[in-house]
């Protein structure tokens, strides 16, 4: 899927929600496919400008997401966009598990995107759980969830052996995107066929997993909204308010969590009780 998508960059080509662009560079960086024997056929199947495709060299040190070699290959390239794939293995050896080892690169790989204007993207696998909300079938910490502004979740599709989907679990910075399906042809690599009518547990056969109550998706809220530090209050109400929750439900779970409220000038806000201290 991200393969498409480079290709549509680099070749100008309609995206799958009818958007377009000027063509323009990718670096494009994978740990487990050969780029010579297996991303660049695929590229070049589905019609993409190939010289506008690059990679970093990490033959003689691995490359992690805090590494310097990242925003000086985006200047040098001036590329809009860089694929990631898979996330373990650009961590430089931090605990994929741990907030501690996740929550710092990420933030460092935020500040390439914000300088450079560089779309990052991460792929990362899921684990095995059945019956897991989606934002914990991701592998490693939830802060890798929190830390992303936008999160697009993968998955087969019923309707036929090589056909699949994607919807979009989180989006921070715009409206959330609609399911869009595709199919994996052996002639184009690739085939879009457009928006589709499927849910995430649908997509992830989460189907049997018991109601999620409105303490629990409270819970879950402050607790994504928390992951990188404290967050004014307003909007943590603002969000609650918008997914439906009430105000007392959100003040409930804010006390279950034992997170704190810290004045800051004229405006409240909300901290996990570690962070306040």
């Amino acid at each position: 899927m991200l393969a498409s998508i480079a290709t549509n960059v680099t070749a100008g080509f309609v995206f799958p929600d009818g958007g377009t662009s000027h063509p323009a560079d990718v670096i494009f960086q994978t740990a487990e496919d050969g780029l010579a024997d297996t991303i660049k056929p695929r590229l070049e199947r589905m019609g993409a400008d190939c010289s506008k495709i690059h990679a970093i060299d990490d033959d003689d040190k691995a490359l992690s997401l805090a590494d310097e070699r990242i925003e000086q290959a985006i200047v040098k390239t001036k590329a809009k966009l860089l694929v990631l794939d898979p996330l373990q293995a650009f961590l430089g050896g931090a605990n994929i598990n741990a907030a501690s080892g996740i929550r710092e690169q990420m933030k460092k790989l935020a500040g390439v995107a914000e300088r450079t204007g560089c779309a990052v993207v991460i792929i990362g696998h899921l684990n095995k759980g059945k019956g897991q909300k989606s934002q914990y079938r991701g592998l490693g910490s939830i802060d890798i969830v929190a830390a992303a502004r936008s999160v697009l979740t993968v998955g087969r599709l019923d309707s036929g052996q090589n056909m699949r989907a994607f919807i979009q679990t989180k989006s921070n910075l715009a409206p959330t995107g609609e399911p869009q399906a595709f199919e994996l042809d052996p002639i184009f690599g690739l085939v879009w066929h457009g928006k589709c009518d499927i849910t995430i547990d649908d997509l992830l056969n989460c189907n049997q997993q018991k109601p999620e109550s409105q303490l629990d998706r409270a819970r879950l809220l402050i607790e994504t909204e928390l992951a990188g530090g404290a967050v004014p209050a307003n909007d943590i109400q603002n969000s609650a308010l918008e997914q439906g929750l009430s105000l007392e439900t959100l003040q409930r779970a804010k006390k279950a969590l034992g997170v704190v409220s810290v004045k800051r000038g004229n405006q409240w806000y909300w901290s996990l009780r570690a962070d306040a201290e």
